[in-house]
C-alpha cells in the first residue's frame, strides 16, 4: 500500500511561525510519530511526503534520527491541502493502484488503523476512518441562532487516514480543478462525484494536533501507551 503524508501546512494555532509537524512532541517531532507508524504498519510499503522547500532540509533531519526501512519520497506541497493532495497523486509509482492519505497532524494514529484501512480499502473504492459523534451538534445561521439539530446517530467525525482507488482519485482532483471545487478532505471531491465512500471506525486517540491543549493531551496518551 503506498502512502502520502499531507506536511505542508503551517501552525497558525498552534501559535507557531513555523510547520507544526516540526514541533517536538515527547522528544521527537510530530512527522516523526506518524512516520514510525508507517513504518510499523505490514500494508504500507511506500511513503510520500509531501511539504514545502523550506521545511525540505528539517524533513530529511528527520528521517535521519528514526528508523525507516521502507522507500521514502519528498514532494513538493502546494498552497493548500487539496493542492499538496493533487501533487502527492502525480508523483506516486507507475504500480499504485489505492492509495491512503495521512495527514502528517494526526501522529497517533496507530500501525492497526492503517493496516485495517489498506485491508478494506481492497473491497471498496474510498474509504475514510471516522468515529461517531458524541456531542449533540447544532446548526447555526450567520447571526448565531440555532436553526437545526440533526439527529447524531448518523453523524461521524471524519479523521484519516482515508483511501481511494488512484484512478478514480486523481479523476476528482482533475474535475475539481476544472470546476473550482474546493474542499477541505479527499473523500469530498469522490462525495461531489457521486463515488461512495465507506466509513471504518478510527480511534478516539486519533487527534489532529490543531492547539496547544492539544499537544499536551497527545502527550497524555503516548505516555499511557508506554
Amino acid at each position: 500500500m503506498h502512502l502520502l503524508i499531507p506536511a505542508a501546512g503551517m501552525g497558525k494555532r498552534m501559535g507557531s511561525d513555523r510547520n507544526k509537524l516540526l514541533i517536538t512532541l515527547l522528544g521527537k517531532p510530530l512527522l516523526a510519530w506518524t512516520l514510525i507508524a508507517a513504518e510499523n504498519a505490514t500494508s504500507i510499503s511506500w511513503i510520500g511526503i509531501i511539504g514545502q522547500p523550506e521545511d525540505r532540509a528539517d524533513l530529511e533531519n528527520i528521517l535521519s534520527n528514526i528508523f525507516i526501512s521502507k522507500p521514502v519520497q519528498f514532494i513538493q506541497g502546494g498552497s493548500t491541502r487539496q493542492q499538496s493532495v493533487y501533487n502527492g497523486l502525480q508523483e506516486l509509482p507507475d504500480e499504485a493502484e489505492r492509495v491512503l492519505i495521512h495527514d502528517g497532524a494526526r501522529c497517533l494514529a496507530t500501525p492497526d488503523l492503517l493496516d485495517r484501512c489498506a485491508a478494506i480499502l481492497a473491497t471498496c473504492p474510498g474509504l475514510i476512518a471516522a468515529v461517531t459523534v458524541k456531542d449533540t451538534i447544532k446548526v447555526v445561521d450567520n447571526t448565531g441562532i440555532v436553526i437545526d439539530t440533526p439527529d447524531r446517530s448518523n453523524l461521524w467525525a471524519a479523521q484519516t487516514p482515508q483511501g481511494f482507488e488512484v484512478k478514480l482519485l486523481k479523476a476528482c482532483h482533475d474535475k475539481g480543478r476544472d470546476l473550482g471545487w474546493e474542499v477541505t478532505d479527499d473523500a469530498a471531491l469522490f462525495e461531489k462525484c457521486s463515488l461512495p465512500v465507506t466509513i471504518v471506525p478510527g480511534e478516539e486517540t486519533n487527534l489532529k494536533i490543531t492547539t496547544p491543549v492539544d499537544l499536551a493531551i497527545a502527550e497524555f496518551i503516548l505516555k499511557s501507551r508506554g
